[in-house]
């Protein structure tokens, strides 16, 4: 007998972006195999994808007009088909819409929706061999993975002309497959609140000059992507970072030590599961910012205040008057507190441990200059209750997700929801 699945949320709405290929007549297929899934899908085509298949095809089985003009009609095609659908898949993927996928190029309906979009979304590559291969191809996919993008294929066989290689479109079934791992993927954090800060503070020193940290800010962000994923409410307090607000984030900018504490105070006032402080906080300020321009006039010195130490401050505050209730138990919420160090990794790990008892947080998450500022990937040591717990180098989004897992879950009792999507 098989397992009783759990009840699936409303149909799922999916685009079904199709591109010039011979494979378009396997996006049919596709299409079917999406609404006998009882998914509800609206058909995107290229231009070029009009001269392999028709659009009545695709609008007979769908039951929906197939959408190709970005300048027809009125509104914003790319911007309200965006907003009303679930998830973006591209079957085929031409190496001609990669590459403009990759670069952020909008020339046509297609272009335009995968930048508007903001759900989860999937390439499934078809083109010859020699394409696939090619350095430039190669750029473009490994572009699109680090944006996020789930990469479906491509398979080996035989292509149109005759030849046979890696460059074949993969099967309907498999890019089904690879659509339901992604719905049905552990949400084992609906129901928490989870409060991340990342990236740098910025100290005003005059209208043109400042002083901050090389912070890039993509570790609190993998943090916060991570657990909005598996279905937790986030909000995210930033410092000054060019990155994109991760997919069903609150995100709150700020731009001093005083303006995070403050901001990170209010949202802690309503109950949360916790907080990540994950955010490179300057440690001084000017103690008198200038309203001009300071001119140049041989050398200076500069008095600084130092700012107070917010997750210290916040665990202070938290532990003396805890919220009523923290998203399921009593207490204040959790406080993992980030230590970025120089030297050795026992040096590195002492920090660690000492700001841990210093602090009054829960955890730290212990890690080097060397191997973690700016960078994609991080090694670190989860530092708590127990012996400090060294980690393999991990992807940001990796260590993020190994966290929420390690801390979260087992604190919270969380319970991890499967079938969540009928596909």
């Amino acid at each position: 007998m098989k397992p009783a699945r759990t009840p699936p949320l409303p149909a799922p709405r999916v685009l079904l972006g199709v591109t010039g290929s011979i494979a378009a007549y396997k996006a049919v297929l596709l299409a079917r195999m999406l609404l006998e899934r009882g998914a509800r899908v609206q058909v995107v085509m290229t231009p070029a994808a009009q001269r392999f298949i028709g659009k009545a095809t695709f609008s007979g089985l769908t039951g929906q007009p197939v959408q190709d003009d970005l300048f027809g009609g009125s509104g914003e095609p790319h911007v309200s088909l965006a907003a009303s659908h679930d998830c973006l898949i591209v079957a085929p993927a031409t190496a001609d819409f990669v590459a403009r996928a990759a670069q952020g190029r909008a020339s046509d309906l297609l272009g335009a929706l995968w930048l508007c979009f903001r759900g989860p979304k999937f390439v499934a590559p078809a083109m010859h061999p020699q394409m696939w291969n090619h350095q430039a191809t190669q750029r473009n996919i490994e572009q699109l993975r680090a944006d996020g993008t789930h990469i479906l294929g491509p398979a080996y066989g035989v292509v149109a002309s005759g030849d046979s290689g890696v460059g074949r479109m993969v099967e309907p079934a498999e890019i089904l497959e690879g659509l339901s791992r992604e719905f049905d993927r552990k949400r084992d954090l609906v129901g928490q609140r989870v409060v991340v800060s990342a990236g740098p503070t910025v100290e005003d020193l005059d209208p043109v000059r400042f002083l901050s940290n090389r912070s890039s800010g993509k570790m609190g962000f993998a943090l916060a992507a991570a657990a909005a994923a598996r279905g937790a409410t986030v909000d995210l307090v930033a410092g000054p970072v060019s990155l994109p607000t991760p997919q069903g984030v609150q995100r709150h900018d700020v731009r001093s030590a005083l303006e995070m504490l403050q901001k990170l105070r209010a949202l802690l006032a309503d109950p949360c599961a916790a907080l990540f402080m994950a955010a490179a906080v300057g440690d001084y300020r000017a103690e008198a910012p200038q309203t001009k321009k300071i001119k140049r006039d041989g050398a200076m010195a500069l008095k600084l205040a130092e700012n107070p130490d917010l997750i210290a401050t916040i665990a202070a505050e938290l532990r003396r008057n805890p919220p009523a209730e923290a998203a399921g138990k009593s207490g204040s919420p959790l406080l993992v507190a980030f230590a970025l160090e120089t030297g050795t990794d026992a040096e590195v790990v002492r920090a660690a441990t000492q700001k841990r008892a210093k602090k009054g947080v829960d955890y730290v998450v212990a890690n080097s200059v060397a191997e973690a500022l700016g960078g994609d990937d991080n090694r670190v040591t989860l530092v708590g209750p127990a012996h400090p717990e060294p980690w393999p180098t991990l992807t940001k989004r990796q260590v993020a997700d190994r966290l929420l897992t390690a801390l979260l879950v087992p604190v919270q009792g969380a319970q991890v929801l499967h079938g969540e999507c009928p596909l």
